[in-house]
């Protein structure tokens, strides 16, 4: 007779192995960050350099502002953006996130007229309008392929992406980061800590400065 064994709790059940002790897997704490004034200077280039393309502008802004990564970026559809009597808005999360002017303008510049590499225009209703279309009509430009873009354009994602969420986490509560950004709690939660402890760190190394 065969007896069917499955998973860890049934070999031990039947004495075929002893209790395990599955180590948890540690997430690399991040090491790659960009100081103030360079993180400052690539968000303005994004917002005013009329040279660079403009759907590479807006999604270098998104990385830069709110630490949005390329493979969320590239999902984004058209009807996440708002206009109303306050100003412009564009959700990411649960809760809308009122967007910079100058921001705002490039969107709206881009839904308007929108840069795609797609040989040809998407048929009316034919599917989601993406915010960066990609080179086929009604699918989002690759991760990959915009990632690549920024980089060689001297916008790079990794560095700027663990900056703006260091800083998110020592200026936001966790939750608002989640709600707002569209992170996860625990994310969001890991964050905090790491700014706290890098605040630390600093005011520490001012002590032994002074």
């Amino acid at each position: 007779m065969t007896c069917r064994v499955s998973g860890v709790d049934g070999l031990i059940t039947r004495r075929l192995t002893r209790q395990l002790e599955i180590p948890t897997r540690l997430r690399a704490q991040p090491t790659v960050f960009h100081d103030d004034v360079e993180h400052h200077d690539q968000l303005v280039r994004c917002l005013t350099d009329q040279d660079l393309p403009l759907d590479d502008r807006i999604a270098g802004a998104f990385v830069r502002l709110y630490a949005l990564p390329v493979t969320r970026i590239v999902h984004l559809t058209t009807d996440c953006f708002k206009l109303d009597q306050d100003g412009a808005y564009i959700t990411f999360g649960k809760e809308p996130v009122l967007l910079p002017p100058t921001l705002a303008r490039l969107i709206e510049q881009q839904i308007a007229n929108p840069v795609t590499r797609a040989m040809l225009k998407p048929a009316p209703g034919g599917g989601p309008e993406f915010l960066l279309p990609g080179p086929v009509a009604h699918q989002p430009r690759r991760p990959c392929g915009l990632a690549s873009q920024l980089l060689e354009l001297g916008l790079p994602t990794l560095a700027v992406h663990n900056t703006a969420m260091i800083t998110m986490g020592a200026d936001l509560p966790p939750i608002v980061t989640s709600d707002l950004f569209g992170i996860h709690v625990n994310t969001a939660m890991e964050w905090a800590v790491l700014a706290q402890d890098s605040w630390a760190d600093y005011l520490a190394a001012r002590r032994a400065t002074d």
